[in-house]
């Protein structure tokens, strides 16, 4: 028995790692050839990449058969099973990624789909069974919005990656005050408790009025918190919200209205706060875009034109000006000059680079060139002019590929995540059956239904435990997203957990 190791990226082009569904598809399809007993992935390590190990019998099978069968099998898969990677709004907080997924996952012919709270979604779906338009419009059904300029690539990898303008549609969290809607509204819903609470203090106050108060508390308190329990239960799922908004409302049967306005509040106030964080971490993630110039020089026969970068084709010679930042990779055929590439790899201090002999060089041997003739978009040009032909298109660029891995490290969930999201599943509905339990007790003891009601009441309130379905979550985005502003990339959930266990870390000199 012998093996060969293929390279997986060429097996499966732009695949997020060797832990996609497409791997396991293409072992399955290369094990039942005859004369090939095992198919493995080795899986990448440090600067080697991850290799597809075929072990096979050379009397049945030559060698050059098998990668000839790797290859066939890879761009089967690759023609039938597609990959979206884009950004969306709308999404409110992670709780309803949730939601998102389920119902994305319904759709016939979508297989995965994974959604982040940022709004950057990782789908999945069979061609044979559903075009990407319908993908597309299934995930605007959800209720997000995609950018107009969304533009996704027909290939295995992420299609559409990048960073567009988030808008707000659907279920976003605008309305009579912007964008901060819920927030004042939680506010408003503070102030209306706290006033009607010093009131019901005053003697001889008419008594509805503290609560007329508490009423216009649990309006703004819970109108969010109800919209989004509507929906919820619309597609079926009982979430924590709902959870919470019955707890208020068993409050103000129970004639304690102050109480359950307390709890709205606390609640609504909760979501505003997550709801901000996630803007944060949105904002974090989109300023990476920021680090590459939107036009480039081209260099034409009669001068220099300011072209947007997205015009640029590999063989276009490009002008950089001193102290400008470099509009696209590509290779110094004309200047020397000091750059600045902090932005991009870490280098402390900025690298001399220098033109290249053969200014004529096969742009498809690029690899080949010495790396101090080679430039990055987003490096900054130090005080000499420089001439560069263009290697990579932009949506190809090292800092394009930087922001696809950060919004794919966004939608790979750490364990962490996958044991929450499973125990909530289950949680909820068993809450509510044992509160509905609760209220007959009366039945049982001997005591009256206003005092089982309360009982039951308050096992709801305390077995609302938002925390488990936020923190995890959300201190993984703002992570990923933090360590991603300081120029470290996280490859996901998983890799930030485990970091929780390192107990040391060698760097090399960047």
């Amino acid at each position: 028995m012998e093996k060969t190791k293929l390279n997986l990226e060429l097996i499966l082009p732009d695949i997020p790692d060797e832990r996609d569904a497409c791997v396991t598809r293409i072992i399955s399809e290369l094990e039942h050839h005859h004369g090939i007993q095992k198919v493995h992935i080795v899986p990448r390590n440090g600067s080697a990449k991850a290799q597809l190990c075929l072990h096979y019998d050379p009397d049945v099978i030559l060698a050059d058969q098998v990668e000839k069968l790797a290859g066939q099998a890879g761009a089967k898969i690759t023609n039938q099973y597609h990959h979206l990677l884009i950004e969306a709004s709308g999404i409110r907080h992670q709780r309803q990624t949730r939601l998102i997924e389920t119902e994305l996952t319904g759709v016939k012919g979508i297989i995965f789909a994974s959604v982040a709270g940022s709004g950057v979604l990782s789908v999945e779906y069979d061609t044979s069974l559903i075009t990407e338009h319908e993908v597309l419009h299934a995930i605007e059904r959800t209720g997000l919005r995609i950018p107009h300029d969304h533009e996704a690539h027909e290939q295995h990898g992420h299609a559409g990656s990048g960073t567009h303008d988030h808008g707000t549609h659907g279920h976003s969290h605008g309305g009579v005050f912007g964008k901060n809607s819920e927030l004042i509204f939680s506010i408003i819903c503070g102030i209306l408790l706290v006033t009607g609470f010093g009131l019901s203090f005053i003697k001889n106050i008419n008594t509805y009025l503290p609560l007329i108060l508490y009423i216009g508390a649990y309006f703004s308190g819970g109108f969010f918190t109800s919209k989004e329990a509507a929906e919820s239960i619309a597609k079926g799922k009982f979430e924590i919200d709902f959870l919470m908004l019955v707890a208020a409302i068993g409050a103000a049967i129970l004639g304690n209205w102050a109480e359950g306005a307390l709890l709205l509040f606390l609640f609504s106030l909760s979501h505003a706060l997550e709801h901000y964080a996630m803007e944060k971490a949105r904002k974090s993630i989109s300023a990476l875009s920021g680090l590459a110039p939107k036009t480039a020089l081209l260099k034409t026969a009669t001068g220099t034109k300011e072209v947007d970068i997205d015009e640029l084709k590999p063989g276009n010679i490009i002008v950089i000006k001193p102290d400008t930042k470099v509009a696209a990779d590509g290779i110094i055929i004309s200047g020397n000059s000091n750059v600045n590439q902090a932005p991009i790899t870490g280098e402390s201090i900025p690298v001399e680079k220098t033109e290249t002999e053969d200014p004529d060089f096969d742009i498809s041997k690029e690899a080949l060139i010495d790396q101090k003739h080679k430039v990055f978009a987003g490096t900054i040009n130090g005080n000499q002019l420089l001439e560069i032909k263009v290697t990579k298109p932009a949506s190809d660029s090292t800092i394009a590929r930087l922001i696809k891995m950060v919004n794919e490290a966004q939608t790979q969930k750490s364990p962490t995540q996958h044991l929450a999201d499973k125990f909530e599943k289950y949680y909820v509905p068993a809450v509510l059956i044992l509160v509905v339990m609760l209220c007959f007790a009366f039945l049982v003891i001997d005591e009256s239904f206003s005092t089982s009601f309360y009982r039951a009441m308050s096992v709801l309130v305390a077995a609302s435990p938002c925390a488990l379905a936020i923190s995890t979550p959300s201190a993984v985005l703002s992570g990923v997203a933090r360590a991603a502003r300081a120029g470290v990339l996280v490859k996901g959930g998983k890799p930030l957990e485990d970091m929780g266990e390192i107990s040391a870390i060698a760097f090399d000199k960047t």
